[in-house]
């Protein structure tokens, strides 16, 4: 991409709008993004746009850290008050964050360690609309029966707090999975924590901090892979989705949190399998 029109940057535009609002909801971003791009294509080489699907999603982790800020930050300000003096104020940390921080590192190292071998295949051969459709139907499946089976089980984990070292590492193990387009990040990682007994809300903000460093990382990778390839349009057309991601993330992860608490993911399970549905069928037709 050595420029960029008007059309592309509503194309751009439209695909932060898709990857602010997917990102969270158990519908697969990625797999949203490369099926608008099959059939809208973005005028970019292959390389960058495998970049720009990925990169974009630091706009995404950006709105994350802005409404759970509080909630993550292992350190904050402590006023002290000596007899006799005036008060004063020092860094502590926080033991919270720090134990919750712990355990999302150990979720992240399944797929971590399985992203280094297996993205770059798993992208080459599951990234057709076919095998996305496939998938967004059988996580859609996945969902309304997990929970039908869900309904009448009282959680082992109703906070994150809650979250075991075992039950984070578990959780990470699901997340394997996302790397399939179309499977969803937040769906396989919401899946699984419901399967071995965490609640909708406690699984939804696992979710979210797990997705810190597993995005991070994987959008660095795709970053140091182009580096100093990338061109100014290039640059621009980055900046431009994560803002646009950044943006829309913000009200979708305020309306997941709320929504999870008084509604099952089973309309998320119906969506995809639609979706999926319609995307053979049309394939299909072409």
């Amino acid at each position: 991409m050595t420029e960029i029109g008007l059309a592309e940057v509503l194309k751009i535009i439209v695909i932060g709008i898709i990857e602010g609002i997917t990102e969270w909801l158990p519908v697969s971003s990625t797999g949203h993004m490369l099926l608008f791009d099959e059939f809208i294509p973005l005028v970019a080489t292959e390389s960058f746009k495998n970049t720009f699907f990925v990169v974009i999603q630091l706009g995404a982790i950006l709105a994350v850290v802005t409404v759970f800020f509080k909630k993550m930050m292992p350190v904050e300000v402590r006023s002290i008050a000596p007899a006799n003096a005036q008060t004063k104020k020092k860094l502590a940390f926080k033991q919270d964050s720090l134990m919750l921080w712990a355990k999302v590192i150990v979720a992240v190292l399944p797929s971590a360690v399985a992203g280094l071998f297996l993205d770059d295949i798993f992208e080459e051969t599951f990234g057709s609309p076919m095998s996305i459709s496939v998938m967004l139907i059988v996580y859609g499946i996945a969902f309304i029966v997990v929970e039908k089976l869900s309904v009448h089980r009282t959680p082992k984990c109703d906070s994150i707090d809650s979250v075991t070292f075992l039950t984070a590492f578990i959780i990470g193990c699901f997340q394997v999975l996302s790397l399939i387009p179309g499977t969803s990040r937040s769906g396989a990682t919401i899946i699984g924590a419901l399967i071995i007994g965490v609640s909708r809300s406690a699984a939804a903000e696992f979710t979210f901090f797990l997705a810190v460093p597993t995005m991070l990382g994987a959008s660095l990778l795709k970053i140091l892979k182009l580096g100093a390839l990338l061109t100014g349009a290039e640059i621009t057309a980055l900046l431009i989705g994560m803002a646009v991601a950044y943006a829309v993330s913000l009200v979708t992860v305020k309306f997941l949190m709320g929504f999870v608490k008084k509604h099952s993911f089973t309309v998320f399970g119906c969506y995809r399998i639609v979706l999926g549905a319609i995307v053979i069928l049309v394939t299909l037709l072409r």
